[in-house]
């Protein structure tokens, strides 16, 4: 029964829950009162801390309809837990979108009321009186409120428009007309009000939530305890530390609060004109608006307080605050595929990815509308709140998902060890109590204290220091970072993706030339279209209009690559005035027109075919529509008309491939592929341009309701934009380091593939003697199968620069003869493949997409959620994936890697974790030397504060063997000046200069930091016990008491006896043992934090970090010196007594050997020995698939040769990560790689088989 009752909201997204239902039972409740009334209120905290245990201590199950408290579950791998309280709602309908006039039945969603809108909104009740109310169920989490369908019988969002799957004709012909003010409200008793409202708690509520976290509890605990044992000092300074502690986390949880709070109450309220249903524009707060409302965007611009859809006019938008790119985008109107030549065929359901051209998004700014004389530029509003695009990223911000990270959760396990030895000795002090018949009192003290030593106060406070410190390092070179704990992650990176455009290579492209195409052939290539022959050309009226460039405040403005092209044309822009419309039949907004030297004088022409048309006085094109340019489609187009001209005509500009397919076969020349080629393959950028002329029966009108994809049809090949795309000055460099760190580099891009192996190649991503393996693949078609097409690009340094068809294949032939050189070729190769490719691959190939990313390099013509499902693929095979990109059309892979880095001038762009004010990859590197150094940070202040938990532990339990302990003030100085002191300061450690070839560990169980502590523990444990027992066999020695006189020192045993007397009866902290064990114990501390504060290969060495270094030197004279030099003061202060001269210098001798041997262990045993046949092995990055210069099999064979080749060999078989397990098996795989001139096929789905799905077979 409990099965059925479970279901899943959100079901397929990335806040995918599970769902139960619960009523409240009044025995249960009253059970648990008697337990939190028993436990004394520590049953109440578990419950607080446990949801789960709280729901069902307190309720009996019952189906998710009837529920009164739901329980859910995340279905993600954390499995997070969340309760909240069904609430009842009454309402005249079930959803936003019913029916309410039940006589004439009038849906709401088409916005037709009898009702006028000027009635008061205290009467909307009084409206529906006669209706009988619906009780709805709801429930909030998480900002979002879920609403109980009994159609489907869950828990539902209601987003907005988007919900009833309006398609592009309906918005146009049901949703245009506006609401009633009825309708309005009537949808916000389920949409909620418009706001985003970050609730700024109260430091009260923020103090409550901070103080019971476990930690403080388990502090409180702490100092109850120590204040029961008359540790007044000490419990008194962890109080302190723990409300400054306190107090700065309040703080800065306070601030970030603020900070969100004002950056999304910014221009988040504003005044707007609303379009109601009878055609009257009305004033109202921003706060009112609900899906369906028709929203007025004002002239001058503004800030976008919701999501909506242009059904009229063109605006220009400043999207930086969701993509950080800052280069302004034209939105324009929604088409109307029911106007257009298809009709309801061409008809799309809208959704905002699919229409993002024709959305204005909330929170973005528009700088100004285009509109046409006497029209208004007008938008839907199809969401908004939480469910807008803006209110997605706040709640992300609000409720971030765990960092997933293998240190953490180590940690854990770390703390659960460390309980598990307090145990131990909590079991150990009772029986040695009892034993010693000590009063239950001071054993229940006694033995609980032992747990509060194990689990060290400060380590949540040392743990982040690390971070803190390289966040600040970040900030300085300017990489700005919104999520500080995957500064650790970026430590252990080691794959990279780079977007091509604006990361690679220089975000504007230079005009290389032209290419145009008469008569179906190509014509010799030209320098410049800025030419008086060819200013009536449609070639170069195709450059003139076809971009979506804008004029703010007088400067052009828009992509740079339209800038670029535009300005090789020398032609003028001219944005119209609301008058100057008129002059064009409020047609065209934008004219584009020749400067009058480039026009020739006014009379008739031979060449007729390169005019346009002959015009006596002004030669002027005017912009009717724009169709964006998609990344999706490769393509954007223009309807444009010459001034004085009746009919229009269309210009088409795109991916050459993309282009050539859209134009008539006789004018796309026949050597249309090869010419293509052979700029591709030198790396040139390349744009093909086409031309249509339209139809005289489509009409200005029709036009602004047309489909694309009418327009775009039987199109002119007119040639080819040859733009060069250089290389950023610091990427091949940045590359090589990668490449000699074994950093695998992969290039994921929207450009032409062979200009990407070309650019990848140049840049030092493929190496010149590499081959590549071009993977071609086709989806199912006329019955045949899906397939991949295997050839291998030509390999540059190996032919001439004129193509030659059957080159390849002589080349290839050539290598295949020999059978020795077989081997070496295929040890170097790289998969590229285009986006088309990609997607048949993930769909037919499943089984071959992880062995494609496993060498695949090259990912061109990808749209934005390929990159993101490469991303994931990498991900799947265990590699740590790292995106670097502009943002704009990465965001998704962004913040899908696990360290994605925005190059953005924005201080923080929500597309990414990291944004570098560093307009080039050069910050990449910077950030995994951080990451790596923030990452060993952690990992040599976890070691050290678990060697401080357990050298203190084990000083207490020699100790408490004679009924001893340390006295107050040791702890305070043990802990505060020694532990506080170095764990601050040890962290302090910069960055190594370069990138190395090892990686860190990811996490804290791995056999050489687990073999570090344990050894430094025995050997911390050896010398304590060694000098509390050797103490004990010295001549002088007799149980201490005040009178007691080692040193021959009367005055000193009657200070002693003066102020000590007391303190000896309760506690027995005056003795020989404790003295001896307090110095030893003390310098333990200092030897391993130096021995654990590694510097070498990851961080700059310690004596670099002069804080660390004074600090250290200071505490060892002070030491020595309280060690040699008795100062009354000091030793009354810290409770010890005086020992025989020659037992200071056997104390010092027990030292500096305890300090030789921990050195000797960790430095020669561990680093030389130990990290050379377990920790080289250890997941680096040179056993997997990293670069093209070092195969798996080398990596393997590398390391370890010389050391127990037996343990190697079985570490072979079974390595850790799955990308080094499958690299070993396609080493010995014979058919792989692919040989060229080959087909792999899919097979059918009805194959009975469940192994491989594809077949080879040789072509």
């Amino acid at each position: 029964m409990e099965k059925e009752d479970v279901k899943i909201v959100n079901k397929g997204q990335e806040d995918e829950m599970e769902i139960s239902g619960y009523r409240l039972s009044r025995w249960k409740l009253a059970l648990v009162g008697v337990g939190v009334v028993c436990t004394g209120g520590f049953l109440l905290l578990l419950l607080y801390w446990m949801p789960e245990w709280c729901v069902k201590g307190t309720c009996t199950r019952t189906s998710v309809r009837e529920a009164e408290m739901v329980l859910l579950r995340s279905t993600d791998e954390f499995k997070r837990w969340f309760r909240a309280k069904v609430r009842i709602m009454l309402a005249p309908g079930k959803g936003p979108f019913a029916s309410l006039d039940s006589q004439t039945n009038t849906a709401v969603a088409n916005g037709h009321s009898p009702r006028s809108s000027d009635t008061p909104p205290e009467e909307f009740e009084k409206k529906y009186a006669e209706y009988q109310p619906v009780q709805i169920r709801h429930f909030t989490l998480h900002s979002t409120r879920y609403y109980w369908n009994d159609t489907i019988q869950n828990f539902v969002v209601f987003k907005g428009l988007e919900d009833e799957k309006v398609t592009c004709s309906s918005i146009h012909d049901d949703h245009s007309t506006g609401l009633t003010k009825d309708q309005q409200e009537y949808r916000r008793l389920f949409f909620g009000v418009n706001d985003i409202a970050v609730k700024v708690p109260s430091v009260f509520k923020l103090l409550i939530k901070e103080v019971l976290n476990p930690f403080y509890i388990f502090q409180l605990f702490s100092v109850i305890l120590w204040s029961a044992d008359e540790y007044y000092y000490y419990a008194a300074a962890i109080v302190f530390m723990s409300v400054i502690s306190i107090a700065t986390s309040l703080y800065t949880i306070k601030k970030q609060y603020v900070m969100l709070h004002d950056m999304v109450a910014t221009h988040s309220i504003v005044r707007v004109s609303v379009c109601r249903d009878n055609n009257e524009i009305e004033e109202a707060m921003s706060t009112e608006l609900v899906p369906g409302d028709i929203l007025v965007i004002p002239t001058n611009g503004t800030i976008m307080p919701c999501d909506a859809v242009l059904v009229s006019g063109t605006c220009i938008v400043n999207e930086s605050m969701l993509t950080g790119e800052s280069v302004p985008v034209t939105k324009t109107n929604l088409p109307n595929p029911g106007k257009g030549p298809k009709g309801a065929e061409g008809d799309a359901v809208y959704s905002t990815e699919e229409h993002k051209r024709h959305t204005l998004f909330c929170g973005t700014n528009v700088i100004q509308t285009r509109f046409y004389s006497g029209e208004l530029v007008k938008a839907v509003v199809v969401k908004t709140g939480f469910s807008t695009a803006k209110g997605q990223l706040v709640r992300s911000i609000l409720y971030p998902k765990p960092t997933d990270f293998k240190l953490y959760r180590d940690a854990y396990l770390f703390l659960l060890c460390l309980v598990a030895v307090a145990g131990i000795g909590f079991i150990y002090s009772i029986v040695l109590s009892i034993m010693n018949e000590v009063p239950a009192k001071t054993i229940i003290i006694e033995s609980l204290d032992i747990i509060t030593i194990t689990v060290p106060p400060a380590l949540p406070a040392a743990m982040t220091a690390g971070i803190v410190y390289a966040q600040r390092r970040l900030k300085r070179i300017g990489i700005f970072c919104i999520s500080p704990q995957r500064i650790n992650i970026c430590g252990q990176l080691n794959l990279i993706c780079f977007d091509k455009t604006g990361t690679l290579t220089e975000d504007g492209l230079d005009l290389w030339g032209i290419q145009r195409v008469e008569n179906g052939s190509f014509l010799l290539s030209e320098e410049n279209a800025y030419k008086e022959a060819l200013v009536k050309s449609q070639f170069v009226a195709c450059m003139a209009t076809c971009h979506s460039l804008t004029k703010i405040e007088g400067e052009l403005s828009g992509d740079p690559l339209d800038l670029k092209m535009f300005e090789a044309t020398g032609w003028i822009l001219e944005e119209a005035t609301e008058e100057e419309t008129t002059l064009h039949n409020r047609i065209m907004p934008t004219v584009v027109r020749p400067p009058k030297q480039l026009l020739p004088e006014p009379m008739l022409s031979t060449e007729q075919d390169m005019e346009l048309y002959e015009l006596p006085s002004s030669y002027e094109i005017g912009i009717v529509r724009q169709f964006p340019f998609s990344s999706g489609l490769q393509r954007m187009s223009v309807v444009a008309r010459l001034l004085g001209e009746k009919r229009m005509d269309a210009y088409l500009k795109g991916a050459p491939e993309v282009v050539a397919s859209l134009c008539k076969k006789e004018t796309v020349p026949e050597n249309f592929s090869d010419v293509l080629e052979e700029y591709t393959k030198q790396g040139f950028r390349v744009i093909a341009l086409a031309h249509r002329r339209l139809e005289s029966k489509l009409t200005w009108h029709k036009v602004q309701n047309i489909n694309r994809d009418a327009i775009e049809v039987n199109m002119e090949f007119l040639g080819m934009i040859v733009m060069q795309n250089k290389l950023k000055a610091e990427t091949p460099s940045v590359l090589e380091d990668l490449r000699r760190a074994s950093i695998r580099t992969v290039m994921v891009t929207g450009d032409n593939m062979l200009t990407a192996i070309s650019v990848a190649r140049d840049c030092g991503m493929i190496l010149p003697q590499d081959r590549v393996i071009i993977a071609d693949a086709l989806p199912p078609k006329d019955g045949h199968a899906a397939q991949i097409n295997w050839h291998y690009a030509d390999n540059p340094t190996k032919h001439a620069s004129t193509l030659s068809p059957r080159f390849e294949d002589i080349q290839i032939q050539l290598d295949e003869d020999g059978p020795g050189d077989e081997h070496s070729a295929m040890e170097h190769y790289h998969f590229a493949m285009s986006g088309k490719s990609f997607a048949v691959i993930t769909e037919h190939f499943q089984d071959l997409v992880q062995k494609l990313v496993l060498r695949g390099t090259v990912f061109a013509r990808m749209a934005p959620d390929q990159k993101t499902q490469l991303v994931e693929a990498l991900q799947s095979v265990d590699y740590f994936v790292g995106m670097c990109g502009d943002g704009a059309n990465d965001c998704g892979a962004l913040k899908r890697a696990h360290s994605g880095i925005s190059l953005s001038e924005l201080e923080a762009s929500v597309a990414s974790p990291f944004t570098s004010r560093t307009p080039n990859i050069s910050c990449v590197p910077s950030l995994m030397r951080e990451g790596r150094a923030a990452l060993i940070t952690s990992f040599c202040v976890f070691k050290f504060m678990a060697l401080y938990s357990i050298i203190q532990y084990i000083s207490v339990t020699l100790l408490y063997s004679i009924l001893s302990n340390l006295g107050d003030f040791q702890f305070l100085f043990i802990d505060i000046a020694i532990i506080l002191l170095i764990v601050f300061t040890m962290s302090l450690n910069p960055a190594w200069k370069e990138l190395v070839a090892q990686r860190p560990p990811s996490g804290l169980i791995s056999g050489p930091l687990l073999f570090s502590v344990l050894t430094q523990i025995l050997i911390c444990l050896s010398f304590q016990t060694l000098a509390f027992i050797w103490v004990k066999k010295q001549p002088w020695y007799e149980v201490w008491t005040p009178s007691s006189d080692a040193c021959n020192l009367s005055s000193t045993a009657h200070f002693s006896l003066d102020h000590n007397e007391t303190e000896h009866d309760d506690h027995n902290i005056k003795n020989y043992e404790n003295t001896t064990v307090f110095f030893v114990s003390a310098f333990q501390y200092l030897i391993v934090a130096i021995v654990f504060s590694k510097g070498k290969p990851f961080r700059q060495p310690s004596y670099k970090n002069w804080p660390f270094v004074l600090s250290a030197i200071i505490l060892y004279a002070f030491l020595l010196f309280i060690l040699f030099y008795r100062v009354d003061g000091i030793d009354w202060f810290l409770e010890i007594v005086c020992v025989p001269y020659q037992w200071r210098i056997t104390i010092l001798l027990i030292i500096a050997v305890n300090a030789a041997v921990c050195i000797l262990m960790e430095t020669f045993i561990l680093d030389i020995i130990l990290w050379k046949l377990v920790f080289s092995r250890d997941k680096q990055g040179s056993y997997g698939v990293t670069s093209a210069s070092q195969t798996p099999q080398k990596g393997i064979d590398l390391t370890g040769s010389k050391f127990l080749p037996w343990l190697c060999c079985r570490k072979r078989r079974a390595p850790k990560a799955r990308y080094m397990h499958l690299a070993q098996e396609l080493l010995v795989d014979p058919d792989w790689p692919p040989k060229p001139k080959t087909t792999t096929e899919a097979k059918m789905p009805s194959s009975p088989e469940n192994g491989s799905y594809q077949i080879i077979s040789t072509s």
